[in-house]
């Protein structure tokens, strides 16, 4: 139970990576606020855990405003009473080369990959300040570092991101720890997604997961072992820091 008595609101929760860190962090003790734009999964997962006899409540939504956002934070309080972290996981892939690219697919997906963010820590970040230990863990991607084809809008927002979580880190230490995670290709709806944008989609899968060390494409329960590591006080001496997750491809660039 390394969350005990902690309250998180996690965004991105309705599938995916956020869905692995919601079932693991109410698993490990944690009072949720699940956030996403799908309603019907999110209801359906704040039933799957609440039968569990955990404490969550979905709160339906679209980060990219932030409205949304200090909602988010408001519900926590009404609900629990504080707020302990946040885990960010709401994403867009934007696909396009730059002479391709609509601007407003552009600034959309900055508005998800990067406002979202800015957004919640705005809203949570003075409530954080109160609690005892609150940690925030940022999910980004090796794709801060490293470059796709057709992809200048989602690698250049979540090199933003990384930055903004590690200032983040720098002006709100020592009360919150503020860390990201970098995954990379991990058998999502999102990886099929972005395969789109190569030659030969299904080829793209098959050797992303070829190309790791670990010869797998990851799951997004891997992914949720290291969000739980960084939100808990497993960490508590490790803040304004970017991890990669990736199987090792980030080791043979």
């Amino acid at each position: 139970m390394k969350l005990k008595d902690k309250v998180f609101i996690i965004t991105g929760a309705t599938s995916g990576m956020g869905k692995a860190i919601a079932e693991l962090f109410s698993k490990e003790g944690a009072s949720l606020i699940i956030s996403g734009r799908d309603v019907e999964r999110g209801e359906a997962l704040e039933k799957e855990l609440g039968l569990a006899g955990n404490s969550v409540l979905f709160v339906a939504g679209d980060v990219a405003e932030s409205a949304c956002n200090s909602h988010l934070v408001q519900a926590a309080l009404e609900k629990f009473g504080k707020l302990d972290g946040l885990s960010i996981n709401a994403g867009m892939l934007g696909l396009g080369k730059i002479t391709d690219l609509d601007p407003t697919i552009w600034h959309q997906t900055f508005k998800v990959n990067v406002d979202a963010a800015f957004y919640l820590l705005k809203a949570a970040l003075p409530e954080l300040q109160k609690s005892k230990n609150a940690s925030v863990v940022v999910n980004a991607s090796i794709a801060a570092f490293k470059n796709f084809p057709n992809h200048p809008a989602y690698c250049a927002s979540k090199a933003a991101v990384v930055s903004l979580a590690k200032q983040a880190a720098v002006d709100y230490a020592p009360e919150v720890r503020i860390n990201c995670i970098c995954p990379g290709p991990v058998d999502t709806p999102f990886i099929y997604d972005s395969a789109i944008a190569f030659p030969d989609p299904a080829k793209a899968v098959e050797n992303a997961g070829k190309n790791t060390l670990i010869q797998r494409l990851g799951t997004p329960e891997d992914i949720s072992k290291l969000a739980l590591f960084l939100a808990s006080e497993d960490a508590s001496w490790i803040t304004g820091t970017a991890y990669t997750i990736d199987g090792g491809i980030m080791a043979k660039s």
